[in-house]
């Protein structure tokens, strides 16, 4: 299954204000706000409660567009975190901000219940939702200086991290054992390479990786086991989902409900889970990427930087020379070949265990069936052959 740039259903986009993203000074905003959203019979929009609310009265603001569906479930999973942040910023910038927002529902009774679950004005900053899950409310009046300001103090932020600053607060200097039964500081784990797992119980992906997680942290474990260390940052709902996740993790855990697990997933702009970031021991981000480069290369990943990942991507590279050029899959009616990033390969989901793989994969050229080289089922004596010889 071929990987692309996700595309999002849910956008927001910022269109008017003091200066725009791009830098240049936007047309006024009732022609630009008439143009992009007035038609010749109507120069308003509607509020909440039906109101109508004339686009002249949001000059002078800076307007975000919100492309949302009720039918779209990042939509109404971002729609509560919009609303706070709508609510905030009203709350500080008072007139000066407003959202619109722009339905994609394919029915009035669609379009009626995204409404209803919303405190924003209905009915304008391209990659708003990035921005807002990154900097949250800070991210206004949403202008490039702005944002090249955030960026930098973002940038200086990471560069002075450190392990002990990351995972404590004023009230905790530790982390929990596996199965809470005792507190190991923080201090203590200063020097080893960490893996912080943001997962959650309720979560599928994270209910199929976790299993995968334990032996290969066991290897490493059994071969580097004062340099290494694992950390669960919880997105559970409730202590007792999290206790009973934890439970099956032999690993660290900071305490459920702790003031620092919000904090860490803003810091790692974690967007999704399972997310297995990797700390050096120096404390610094080695990569973000420690989910796929387990699934790639299992306990052979650590300790996950730059050096080993281009060592290990050769090692792929140099088996790969032995491997037949087509294999028939189990699972699969149609022949799969051999493909290399060079030659259709790339980003992809593998059809059989369903975690990413990059380079080298077998790839079905009728329906694009795609899987880890290691994921293939041989069938028969006849299943493999070796097509090189015969260009």
């Amino acid at each position: 299954m071929r990987m692309g740039v996700e595309v999002q259903d849910t956008s927001f986009a910022a269109v008017a204000g003091q200066e725009n993203v791009s830098g240049r000074s936007p047309a006024p905003i009732s022609s630009r706000l008439a143009s992009l959203l007035g038609s010749k019979d109507r120069d308003y929009l509607l509020s909440r409660d039906g109101t109508q609310v004339k686009m002249s009265d949001l000059e002078g603001k800076v307007v975000a567009l919100y492309f949302s569906a009720n039918w779209y479930p990042p939509s109404r999973n971002f729609n509560q975190f919009l609303i706070g942040a709508y609510q905030q910023l009203k709350s500080t910038n008072g007139s000066n901000f407003e959202i619109v927002f722009v339905s994609c529902d394919e029915d009035l009774n669609a379009f009626n219940g995204s409404q209803s679950r919303k405190d924003v004005e209905q009915n304008a900053l391209r990659n708003g939702v990035e921005l807002l899950h990154r900097f949250g409310v800070n991210a206004f009046p949403f202008t490039k200086q702005k944002l090249e300001q955030l960026e930098k103090e973002d940038k200086e932020k990471h560069d002075s991290q450190t392990l002990v600053n990351l995972l404590t607060n004023r009230d905790r200097d530790y982390v929990l054992s596996h199965h809470g039964a005792r507190q190991v500081p923080v201090a203590s784990l200063v020097g080893k390479t960490i893996g912080l797992y943001f997962s959650a119980q309720w979560c599928l992906p994270c209910e199929k990786f976790t299993p995968k997680l334990v032996p290969i942290y066991h290897k490493i474990k059994a071969d580097d086991e004062d340099d290494f260390e694992i950390v669960f940052v919880s997105s559970d709902r409730d202590h007792e989902s999290y206790a009973s996740y934890f439970s099956l993790m032999p690993w660290l855990a900071i305490p459920f409900g702790d003031a620092n697990i919000r904090s860490l997933a803003k810091h790692f702009d974690v967007q999704g889970i399972p997310c297995l970031v990797i700390l050096g021991p120096d404390g610094r981000t080695v990569t973000a990427k420690g989910r796929s480069l387990i699934n790639l290369y299992q306990e052979n990943a650590f300790p996950f930087t730059e050096s080993k990942v281009e060592l290990l991507e050769s090692q792929v590279d140099e088996e790969a020379r032995d491997l037949p050029r087509t294999k028939l899959h189990g699972g699969h009616r149609h022949e799969l070949n051999l493909v290399s990033q060079e030659n259709g390969g790339g980003p992809f989901i593998c059809c059989n265990c369903e975690e990413q793989g990059v380079g080298w994969a077998y790839q079905c050229l009728d329906c694009g069936y795609e899987l880890h080289p290691k994921c293939v089922r041989v069938v028969g004596d006849h299943a493999v052959r070796d097509v090189a010889s015969n260009g």
